[in-house]
């Protein structure tokens, strides 16, 4: 695991486009992916809360996928060639 956080663009589907100020794209910092979404909500306030539970969990409607995989350990590594993609289940009926 990378010691020191590494800077990325993450990939941020529409349906959080309100708490990214409208961004499709957004920088972020991090280690970990835990750390990638506090980076976030230190400068999207509010968008954490939307990404992951009290429990520390990501929400069950919340996908992210890091490489082209999708994950839901928060600890997972990043790297400065890391890709991470942020997206809101679609549900339907």
């Amino acid at each position: 695991m990378s010691s020191s956080p590494v800077s990325l663009v993450v990939q941020v589907g529409s349906i959080l486009h309100g708490y990214t100020g409208g961004s499709a794209q957004v920088p972020a910092r991090g280690c970990t992916l835990d750390g990638l979404l506090r980076d976030l909500d230190r400068q999207h306030p509010g968008l954490r809360f939307r990404l992951v539970d009290e429990l520390g969990r990501l929400r069950p409607h919340i996908n992210v996928f890091l490489d082209g995989e999708r994950v839901r350990d928060l600890d997972r590594p990043l790297v400065a060639s890391s890709r991470v993609a942020i997206l809101g289940a679609l549900s339907g009926g």
